[in-house]
């Protein structure tokens, strides 16, 4: 009995009974050697990708939930159209509405769009206006406290000026110089502030 290899590249040798791959030619143009090949051989790329018996529980694992019987389940889905709930009944009755809406043509629609798109419009600058008023309460909150943190901030740089004059500081650090001397700039930026505020 002959044997029939499982895959086409294997060739048989007729002189030595040998089964062995062919050689074959690489992209670059060189070729590569003929191997020798066992029987029952099956290359690398048609070797099955090992499974570990978590992912085989996961796809054997049944969709349905334990105990249900699977023709059940067909009757219900069979039946599923037939026993709708009043919301979805309503639901799907608007749904034709629009489409036979759709489908009969701007002709007979086209004065109701009109009075649609103008009642759309007048509700957008409704919104429009009560977003930018909202913008403007949200802006003014945010200025107000970028100038209560700017008075701290003015309020410690007056504390440790005080504590430097005084002496109690004696050799104050670069930070707490540089601090103090930024003091005109913090004086500066809240008088910006509260004149953007009375605009």
């Amino acid at each position: 009995m002959e044997f029939v290899p499982e895959r086409e590249g294997i060739v048989k040798d007729e002189k030595t009974g040998e089964l062995y791959l062919p050689a074959t030619r690489r992209p670059d143009g060189t070729w590569r050697k003929p191997r020798k090949v066992k029987d029952g051989y099956v290359p690398q790329e048609e070797v099955p990708l090992y499974e570990n018996k978590g992912v085989q529980w996961l796809k054997n694992k049944p969709t349905l939930p334990p105990g249900l019987n699977p023709e059940e389940v067909e009757t219900l889905k069979s039946t599923e159209g037939q026993a709708m709930s009043k919301a979805a009944k309503k639901n799907a009755k608007r749904k034709e509405k629009k489409k036979q809406q759709q489908q009969s043509g701007s002709g007979v629609a086209g004065s109701g769009v009109t009075e649609v798109n103008l009642s759309q419009t007048l509700a957008a600058t409704k919104l429009s206006e009560n977003t930018q008023k909202e913008d403007q309460s949200s802006d003014r909150a945010a200025i107000e406290k970028k100038i209560r943190n700017l008075k701290k901030k003015l309020k410690q740089v007056d504390d440790l000026k005080a504590k430097v004059d005084s002496g109690e500081l004696a050799n104050p650090e670069k930070e707490q110089l540089a601090k103090i001397a930024r003091r005109h700039e913090l004086v500066e930026e809240i008088e910006n502030l509260e004149l953007d505020l009375e605009d």
